[in-house]
């Protein structure tokens, strides 16, 4: 089938000649609070609705206070080795309840009764990511007729505005619809749908659940929906039915208003004082037919104010004239296409400002955009790795205010993870578990102890305190925000560490997230002591721990409890075929090729681990990745992603790019999004940051230019990317050499950076001297916010 060459002119549109025949082709808008799936039908526009704290459940108590009293026997039962036992009694008695699950909000429907019999012509559906507009366009003997979809911050509405060449020539029926329990009225020109939330419901893969879905009168949180329509001549009338009937009218416009009366996650929704109906009126207030353009105008400038703070150019060829899904099955039979990588990390920056603004709730499995009652894994907060992938891309890629909701759900997190700490455990501090929910859950799920049975899933999200601060060098976020949470879930571990009688301190019980082992029986098993992710968060926790104090001149006798507590952490092993050792022993794996790569977490994303640094235990990573892929690991898409990641840091570029390629075409959807299956956003985010990973390394303490450059990626470009030590860098590269690269940091310091090639180093044209540190490294003195450029030394 051939395909016009229209629009291609534009590096960041996706864009299709047919409608989205179902969810994972429908294209996402959102303004971080309220998101939209536009599906860009003609006859009849389809637009699935989310709103961000729209969630099942209330604040609970569920913390297990039987669970202490079954500590001691579990971690008997491990020293002696008799794992399986001890895995009864955590599954038996120290889990709890389920966590709650992330709620579709309803559809706008917009028919075109007129368009049903006519023939349609020269249909276009696109995303441009460089203003966050969603556009449909389509012919029909009446004329030419366009849709455009965006999703304001400023005014936190949605809006569609829908025109015609043909004089009076719209016609349009729109309605709201929610599969919750919800009850449509109508006033004037706005449709309102007002309802309430279930009390619970039970994950997707719970089965034989006679009542999965339970509503309690006044227990859940209730919401509001607004849809005004506005026209520009015409007629409108309202039907009993409450949908809205437009005839003859030049142009429509629509303003769509979402709220629930969530109030915080400590406040239950029937002693809330907010009032949805009202934020709903007063978001529409003043939006008349001819607000369009201002309203417009007002979401491109803010949206631009982030996004536009990077550029990306990996190169092009024929195949960007093609429409996105085109170019996937392209690239799937081997053509090139560099510019669809560059698109797909410059949509993982669209979708992260789109779900992720300050004052919002954080990205949750699907960003926010989920039209399922029963979603998968809850669309909750999964935090043994999802949760933290979809922040891995923020500050890289410039974004760093959308890093903010992730860093406030750690805080409350905290302030609900000390009663689970102290009644769960008897230690101090803060502790959380693999999953998180709007209310903050901090206790085990059900289930297996497998994933259920992870008290550092906090102690992991410590790693985004200290990242935010490592990248704006921001000495009062560490000092009131960042540090006093990190150092209360360094407590935790210090008295969750116990000795394991050869004199070294070891976390027990222990898992490796969602992985098995085979005990001496061939059992298969999750519990043991020690896992190497465990013993990899909890050193690098207490790191962070040590360095911050020290940068705050503060807290000494801690700082000598952190330096001992370091010196007697159960070391790293490498197990028999070479790989990095997964757990206490080397045991035997009941799944070669699990799609946790749980152990190679100090080499991505910590940095404990490194080419350069510690050679032996790289190469056992890199056995490890080996043997993980060659069962068949990576397979998931935010598996893959984490490849993409984990292969740059091992300076392997080919292999990076093999998973970059893998990802895009076998792990994402038509619309970019990424595929599990089904959907969820962390790959998206995972990938992007792997890419940006293989153009810009800075966890060594220099900055580390082209590191994992494949040869697909020859010539290119970008700027604006973000490096730790509160640098911005601008570079770009013909051959695999550096051409030219700037350099800008927030503050006065010494730089180090490291090129593939020789490189001399001007200041406003003029000439100045770097010392060589090695064959391709230099060091310079750097003053705050000046511009530094480097030229390839020819």
């Amino acid at each position: 089938m051939a395909h016009k060459e229209t629009g291609s002119e534009n590096p960041l549109l996706l864009w299709y000649d047919r409608p989205a025949a179902e969810w994972t082709e429908a294209l996402p808008v959102g303004n971080g609070r309220l998101g939209g799936m536009v599906y860009g039908g003609a006859p009849c526009e389809r637009i699935q609705l989310n709103e961000d704290t729209l969630w099942s459940g209330y604040p609970r108590d569920d913390v297990n206070e039987q669970a202490f009293s079954h500590l001691a026997a579990a971690r008997e039962l491990l020293s002696a080795g008799q794992y399986r036992q001890a895995e009864q009694i955590v599954e038996a008695h120290m889990l709890g309840a389920w966590s709650q699950s992330y709620l579709p909000l309803g559809e706008l429907l917009i028919d075109h009764p007129d368009a049903y019999e006519q023939e349609l012509s020269c249909y276009r559906r696109e995303l441009d990511v460089d203003s966050a507009i969603a556009a449909t366009l389509f012919h029909t003997q009446a004329g030419a007729y366009r849709r455009e979809v965006w999703c304001s911050s400023p005014d936190q509405l949605l809006t569609v505005r829908i025109t015609s060449t043909s004089p009076g020539g719209l016609d349009l029926n729109v309605r709201l619809e929610s599969r919750l329990a919800a009850r449509a009225h109508s006033q004037d020109t706005t449709i309102m749908l007002r309802g309430e939330c279930p009390s619970h419901v039970e994950p997707e893969y719970v089965a034989d659940c006679p009542n999965p879905i339970v509503y309690e009168q006044g227990r859940g949180l209730t919401f509001s929906l607004y849809a005004e329509v506005k026209t520009e001549g015409g007629q409108v009338h309202v039907t009993a039915e409450h949908e809205i009937q437009v005839r003859k009218a030049a142009a429509v416009t629509i303003y769509v208003a979402a709220a629930t009366n969530y109030a915080g996650y400590q406040v239950r929704p029937e002693d809330s004082r907010i009032d949805p109906d009202l934020i709903c009126t007063q978001r529409l207030a003043g939006m008349d037919s001819h607000s369009h353009a201002a309203s417009k105008a007002r979401h491109v400038q803010d949206y631009r104010s982030l996004f536009g703070r990077m550029e990306l150019d990996l190169g092009t060829t024929g195949n960007a004239v093609l429409p996105t899904d085109v170019r996937l099955q392209r690239l799937s039979a081997g053509e090139a296409d560099p510019q669809l990588f560059a698109l797909y990390v410059q949509f993982a920056r669209y979708l992260l400002i789109s779900c992720s603004r300050p004052g919002t709730q954080p990205a949750n499995l699907q960003g926010i955009w989920n039209a399922e009652l029963r979603p998968p894994w809850s669309s909750n907060y999964t935090i043994n790795i999802n949760t933290q992938m979809n922040y891995w891309l923020a500050e890289a890629a410039n974004l760093s205010e959308c890093h903010e909701p992730l860093l406030e759900m750690i805080g409350e997190l905290a302030v609900a993870g000390r009663r689970t700490a102290a009644v769960h455990y008897q230690c101090s501090g803060w502790v959380a578990h693999h999953n998180v929910d709007l209310w903050r859950k901090s206790t085990p799920v059900a289930g297996s102890s497998k994933w259920a049975f992870w008290p550092l899933g906090g102690a992991w999200l410590c790693r985004h305190l200290w990242e935010h601060f490592c990248y704006t060098q921001d000495d009062r976020f560490l000092a009131g925000q960042a540090y006093p949470i990190m150092k209360e879930a360094a407590c935790f571990c210090l008295e969750w560490l116990i000795e394991d009688g050869q004199g070294y301190l070891v976390t027990s019980p222990s898992t490796s997230p969602e992985n098995l082992f085979l005990t001496d029986n061939g059992e298969p098993c999750g519990l043991s002591v020690a896992s190497t992710m465990d013993m990899s968060i909890i050193r690098e926790l207490l790191g962070f721990c040590l360095e911050a104090s020290r940068c705050l001149g503060v807290d000494e006798d801690f700082q000598a409890q952190l330096t001992q507590a370091l010196s007697r952490l159960y070391p790293l092993h490498i197990g028999q075929y070479g790989q990095l050792q997964e757990w206490y022993r080397d045991f035997t794996e009941a799944d070669p090729g699990h799609r946790h790569p749980s152990h190679l977490y100090g080499l991505y994303p910590g940095s404990q681990i490194s080419p350069t640094g510690t050679t032996e235990l790289a190469e056992a990573c890199k056995a490890a990745l080996e043997r993980r892929l060659a069962h068949g690991g990576g397979q998931t898409g935010w598996s893959c992603a984490w490849m993409i990641n984990l292969w740059a840091r091992m300076l392997q570029p080919d292999q990076a790019y093999v998973y970059a390629w893998t990802l895009l075409t076998r792990s994402t959807y038509p619309n970019l999004l990424d595929a599990h299956p089904p959907f969820q956003i962390d790959g998206n985010f995972g990938g992007a940051a792997g890419m940006l990973e293989m153009l810009v390394q800075s966890h060594e303490g220099e900055l580390h230019l082209l590191p994992a450059l494949p040869e697909a990626w020859p010539d290119g470009r970008v700027q604006g990317i973000r490096a730790r030590g509160g640098y911005e860098v601008d570079l770009e590269w013909q051959q695999g050499k550096v051409t030219r690269l700037r350099v800008q940091s927030l503050h006065t310091r010494s730089c180090r950076i490291r090129t593939p090639n020789p490189v001399r180093l001007q200041l406003g044209g003029e000439e100045l001297q770097a010392a060589q540190i090695d064959t391709n490294a230099w060091q310079f003195h750097c003053m705050a916010r000046r511009s530094y450029e480097f030229l390839a030394d020819v």
